[in-house]
């Protein structure tokens, strides 16, 4: 599986509008079910491109990234101001216990899958708080994202997520993606 990091030389790839057809704000807002006034984090932010989507609609958006770079790239560009900057790995938040109303990943799963990230984030989110995972699925062709071995199935963000927790209430395998919503 997985876990590396996305290479910061094509950092202008993540702004590319393409990727919309993967998942749309529309859809990424409605799995999230965020108010106005909810504190959510975007794991694996990179240039925030989800990030600049879903930050109007609340709070406080931490764009969570463990390469810095990639906060330079989004400075640069400009970030919302309901967004702050973290450069943290997901297995070490640095957030206290229930800080989060919710968390989303948008193509960043197979980077920090591990029992400790998730454990981690079952740590930082709230009773009640929702985490949205949209990542690259091994069912997938692999003309899109990371080769299918740097990859997880639905089942397994299912049972990971479940081993620490949360309780799935939605999820759904796609032609090159996956969509996994739960609740803690």
């Amino acid at each position: 599986m997985g876990f590396h990091t996305f290479d910061a030389d094509r950092a202008a790839k993540l702004d590319d509008p393409a990727r919309f057809r993967f998942v749309s704000r529309e859809e990424l807002l409605s799995h999230l079910g965020v108010a106005p006034d909810s504190v959510v984090a975007d794991l694996g932010s990179g240039t925030g491109f989800f990030t600049d989507e879903v930050a109007p609609h609340v709070g406080t958006l931490y764009a969570v990234d463990v390469q810095e770079v990639m906060h330079d790239f989004y400075r640069q560009k400009g970030a919302p101001d309901t967004v702050e900057f973290v450069t943290a790995d997901v297995a070490s938040l640095p957030f206290d216990d229930g800080h989060l109303d919710a968390a989303f990943s948008t193509m960043t799963y197979h980077e920090f899958a591990t029992d400790d990230a998730l454990a981690e984030l079952a740590r930082a989110v709230r009773p009640g708080g929702t985490v949205v995972v949209v990542d690259w699925s091994t069912s997938g062709s692999g003309d899109d994202g990371p080769p299918l071995d740097e990859r997880f199935g639905l089942g397994d963000a299912v049972s990971a997520l479940e081993s620490v927790g949360f309780t799935v209430s939605h999820a759904e395998t796609r032609r090159e993606t996956f969509v996994c919503v739960a609740r803690r």
